[in-house]
């Protein structure tokens, strides 16, 4: 078993998606202790690999850093080097990824649920004015509507009245 440390060295390499395919990888090669993280070396961002297994893996696995490169990334440097401390159990970096992604997915939901909760607030603030304006606007048109009535029921009268003077009229003026 070969231990190896690779440092991959640019200036756009975090948050472009680089580790998930790593780790990928290294899981389809069977690779049980293996790790991968970012960090900043020298001003410049990096993502640090360290694996162990034997040397055909490993050189498969050189070869798939060596032609991966995420679309956003700009990579400058890949260096491969000897390591000598332990590698960690490949679980380890699956729930460090894990804990990393809740830790930036988290604030984002709040934020998410903050924006929903205001936007309720708004939506109920507006519903309730449409309806205090619904409820003036009918009041509104039933006392137009009862003042209308009564004028078309003034009207009526007023009709009826003149029919009755005319027919008087025409009674009138038949005698003659």
């Amino acid at each position: 078993m070969k231990k190896l440390k690779i440092k991959v060295t640019g200036k756009n390499l975090h948050d472009v998606g680089y580790r998930i395919p790593l780790i990928n990888e290294a899981l389809s090669l069977s690779i049980n202790n293996f790790n991968t993280f970012n960090a900043n070396l020298d001003g410049d961002q990096a993502v640090i690999t360290i694996l162990e297994a034997d040397d055909e893996i490993i050189e498969e696995f050189k070869d798939f850093i060596n032609t991966y490169h995420p679309e956003k990334a700009v990579i400058e440097k890949v260096l491969f080097e000897e390591y000598k401390n332990n590698v960690p159990p490949i679980e380890r970096v699956l729930q460090s990824f894990q804990m990393e992604q809740w830790g930036k997915g988290i604030p984002i939901l709040l934020k998410i649920s903050e924006t929903l909760d205001k936007n309720t607030s708004i939506l109920k603030e507006f519903k309730n004015e449409t309806n205090d304006n619904f409820n003036d606007m009918k009041g509104i048109m039933s006392k137009h509507d009862v003042d209308a009535s009564e004028r078309i029921l003034s009207i009526k009268r007023e009709i009826t009245d003149i029919k009755d003077r005319l027919s008087n009229v025409e009674v009138a003026v038949s005698d003659l």
